[in-house]
Parts: structure tokens; C-alpha cells; sequence
């Protein structure tokens, strides 16, 4: 039955309707869509891993039609899928039956306010990672969060999923750049905390347990994020290595030199420069010669253009003499270090046209993923030989992709087949080592049973009765993260 609170705000006309009807009563066209055609692209993941199915999709134009929204679906014992972009890769903003409405936020995409002051900004939950970009770079500014996604990846999806990208050694992950949320709870309840406080001991932070929650607490309608200085400078390298240790060395020289300049240190195999310039076209190695590794490497910042000349310059020259460095290219121009930079992003849509790929985004102890890479290679060839294995990422905070592509020849369903066998292997020696299977895409309904499985018990029960007690009803996101 529903609640006494969401009783008092519907008729009990809307009681005895669907939730459609109900919805229909107060919502336009514009804002509940039942068109198949319109659908469609919302019920799959752009991996084509997850298709669902729903009754309805609900476009939200401000945080009162999320409140009226979540009241109607909750009286009628429906369920709620949170959607931004869509760009999530582990299932989460899928739904699964015509119970699950679709709640988009992309009609939610304002920026409602920018403080160069406070160096803060203030955007909706729709808004696109992009548009948080240049409303910063319009008042010389930088949001620091950078994903291959990032024109149609949202703010609330980004939270949702504690989003991480090329920047997070430098900057942290998207709960580090967070300054406050407003969101929506299941009995329509509006928590607003935008104010961009650095500090606020008023007793627990709502904010980080909404931010990676994946939408199975509450519906985020805004925050405040933070802001930063921006570049004056950027030296951006792209470096062919014989082997992960070197790359690790690298690193450990890298900061030594200049950490609080650091701001990207990308590790990439050989088969991965392959398939982006095999498979997406303008892309070319910058680099004469073949090396079994690469990394990307950005030092930022400065007071003016070239300042940072020199630091750059010092790593690759003791990079060189100790031999971590085989060969390098050095961007010159802009657009050179975009192009350096789009070998990097495009390695997961290149690896859509080599085949089918069984993916993994774990994090490891930094100087353990050499390690990880020798013993890795021996267990995936022991569930499956001549699979190829596309092991790139952040090398900087410890997280990995660790793709794993099908054989040449090997049938795709086939290869498929193997994916549990595949997920079970890798994590169990990523779990060994002290790591986890989850770094930064979230659990969503692919790791559900695998959280189940590593997660400390004491762990879980906690995490359960949270839910329980924001969502005792199982309104957001049913099944996800946490299996009920």
C-alpha cells in the first residue's frame, strides 16, 4: 500500500488508475512518451550487451515534476529507472520490465548558476559533461572531469556512477569534485544543499552517500561542483615502453619531478594502437617504430604557454637515460596533442569492430600491476587460448580496463559463452591482490552477484539497510547494485 504521505498528495481517482493514466492526467506528450520509435535507443546499452522494455519514458522539466513524478509511480507500486546519457556499461539505467518507468533528465539541463568567486558552478542533473565544461572555460575556468562520453554523458549520471576519467590523480574522481547535491527521495521529499560549502560538519554527509549510490536511492536533480584554475599550459607526450614496470617507473619519475602538475598518465598495450587506427579513421601512430607499450603522459597548469616546457622536458630526458623511454612523441600544437589524446579515447569503440569483447574495470595497488599483467595473460588463456587481451587505463590511480577481445575466427556467441567463466577468473585474482572489480563504471545488474560474492558480509548488510531505509519500498532502480 502506498504511504500515508504520498495518499495525502494523490486523489484517489489517480489511486485507482494505472500509473500511466495517472501520469497522463497531468503530463503532456512532451514529457511521457510511450512511442516505441522514441524508445527504443533508451532501452538499449550502447554496447549492445543489455536491452529492456518499459511501459513509459517520463522527461522531467524541473525538480517539482520529479516530486509529482516518483509520488504517482510510488503509489502504484511501479518502479523507477534513473537515465542520463545512456552511457552507462554495466546495465543500470536499463529497465527490465513495463513495472521500471524511465525517469530522463534531459529536459533538466540548466546551468543555474556560475561563481568564478567561489570557484564553483551549479548544473542540473541533464546538463551534459560538455556544457559543465565550457560554462566553466567561458569564465576562464576548468571542470576538470574528462570522459570519451563527455558530449552526452550528464551531471547526474556522472555522480550516479562516481565517474573518474583521465584526470583523477590530479583531481579526484566526481564525488571529490562535488561541493553539494539536491535530490529527490522516494516519499518526494526535496533535499537541497547547493550552496558550494568547502565545509559543512552539520552531521552526515547526504551528499556522498547519493554520489555512486547508481540511482537506487533517490533521484539527483543538481549540484554544485567544484571549479578550478584553469591551464595556462599543457605538455602532453605520448611514449613507446617495452614493458608495465617501465611504465610504473615512469610514473614514480613523472611525480617526482612534477606532481602537483601531473594530470594524466595513461597506460596503453600495442594491439590497442592497432585497432584505433585499423578501425577509426584519421587516427595514426605518431610513433616510427612498433613498442609493445605506450603511455600518455600531461603535465598542466603554469602561469603562461610553454612554462611547462622544462618539466616536460626533464622527463623525457631521464625517462631516455634510464631507459623507460624507447621513443616519444611531443605534441607541438593543440590540435597534436588532440590527436595524441584521441588514441587514447577511442580505444573502446575501436574495439567494437574487432569483435566481441568481455570487459573488466577493476582497480590494483599501483606497483602491483605489472604483476597483474603476467598473471592475467595465464588466466585468460586458460579460459580461453588465442583470446586478445586490450589492458589499458589510468595508470595513475591504479585503474584498468581490462578488455579482452575474441579470438580471429572464434564465434561470437560462442566467445560470449565464456563471460562469467572469463569475469570469474580475472577477479578472482584481482580480488587476491588486493583490488577491486569495480573502479569507476559502477555495479549496476552486471556485477550484482559478483559484489555479492567478494563483498565483506558486514559490508552488505549495511549497505542493505540503507536502502531499506531511504527506499523501503524498492522504487529506484530494483536489483541493481544489490539484489533484493
Amino acid at each position: 500500500m502506498p504511504s500515508m504521505n504520498v495518499c495525502n498528495v494523490l486523489q484517489l481517482g489517480e489511486l485507482l488508475m494505472s500509473s500511466l493514466d495517472a501520469l497522463a492526467n497531468i503530463f503532456g506528450p512532451d514529457q511521457l512518451v510511450t512511442d516505441e520509435h522514441v524508445l527504443e535507443p533508451m532501452l538499449k546499452e550502447w554496447r549492445d550487451r543489455f536491452f529492456g522494455t518499459t511501459t513509459a519514458a517520463l522527461f522531467p522539466k524541473n525538480t517539482d515534476d520529479v516530486v509529482r513524478m516518483i509520488q504517482i509511480i510510488a503509489a502504484h507500486g511501479d518502479h523507477i529507472i534513473t537515465q542520463g546519457g545512456n552511457t552507462g556499461l554495466v546495465g543500470g539505467q536499463i529497465p527490465r520490465n513495463k513495472r521500471e518507468f524511465i525517469l530522463s533528465t534531459k529536459k533538466m539541463n540548466k546551468i543555474r548558476k556560475v561563481n568564478p568567486e567561489n570557484n564553483s558552478i551549479t548544473a542540473e542533473a541533464g546538463t551534459t559533461l560538455h556544457e559543465v565544461q565550457m560554462a566553466a572555460a567561458d569564465i576562464d575556468r576548468l571542470f576538470p572531469l574528462s570522459l570519451a562520453s563527455e558530449g552526452s554523458c550528464t551531471v547526474g549520471g556522472n555522480l550516479a556512477t562516481n565517474a573518474g576519467g583521465t584526470a583523477v590523480l590530479r583531481y579526484g574522481n566526481m564525488r571529490d569534485l562535488c561541493l553539494g547535491l539536491e535530490f529527490v527521495t522516494a516519499d518526494g521529499s526535496i533535499h537541497d544543499n547547493l550552496s558550494g560549502l568547502r565545509k559543512d560538519n552539520t552531521g552526515y554527509d547526504l551528499r556522498h552517500l547519493m554520489v555512486g549510490s547508481e540511482g537506487t536511492l533517490g533521484i539527483i536533480t543538481a549540484a554544485t561542483l567544484k571549479l578550478f584554475a584553469a591551464p595556462r599550459d599543457r605538455q602532453v607526450v605520448m611514449a613507446g615502453l617495452e614493458s608495465p614496470s617501465d611504465a610504473v617507473a615512469l610514473l614514480s619519475l613523472a611525480q617526482e619531478l612534477g606532481q602537483e602538475q601531473l594530470s594524466m598518465f595513461e597506460i596503453m598495450p600495442r594491439i590497442g594502437i592497432e585497432f584505433v587506427t585499423q578501425y577509426i579513421p584519421g587516427r595514426r601512430d605518431p610513433l616510427e617504430a612498433a613498442y609493445p607499450w605506450y603511455v600518455l603522459v600531461e603535465y598542466s597548469g603554469g602561469s603562461k604557454q610553454g612554462a611547462l616546457n622544462g618539466l616536460m622536458e626533464r622527463l623525457m630526458e631521464e625517462g631516455l637515460e634510464r631507459g623507460l623511454i624507447k621513443d616519444a612523441a611531443w605534441a607541438q600544437t593543440e590540435q597534436q596533442a588532440k590527436d595524441l589524446k584521441y588514441l587514447r579515447e577511442d580505444f573502446s569503440e575501436a574495439q567494437k569492430h574487432a569483435g566481441a569483447r568481455i570487459n573488466h574495470d577493476i582497480s590494483l595497488p599501483v606497483q602491483l600491476i605489472p604483476q597483474f599483467m603476467e598473471e592475467g595473460a595465464k588466466v585468460v588463456s586458460s579460459v580461453c587460448p588465442d583470446a586478445r587481451i586490450v589492458s589499458f587505463g589510468h595508470l595513475g590511480d591504479g585503474n584498468l580496463h581490462y578488455n579482452v577481445s575474441q579470438p580471429i575466427g572464434m564465434d561470437r556467441d560462442a566467445y560470449l559463452a565464456l563471460w562469467e567463466t572469463m569475469n570469474e577468473k580475472v577477479h578472482d585474482l584481482v580480488v587476491s591482490m588486493g583490488g577491486s572489480i569495480s573502479a569507476e563504471h559502477g555495479i549496476g545488474v552486471l556485477k550484482n552477484d559478483e559484489l555479492a560474492r567478494y563483498k565483506n558480509p558486514a559490508d552488505l548488510t549495511m549497505m542493505r539497510a540503507i536502502k531499506q531505509a531511504v527506499d523501503p519500498g524498492n522504487l529506484f532502480a530494483p536489483d541493481r547494485i544489490l539484489r533484493a
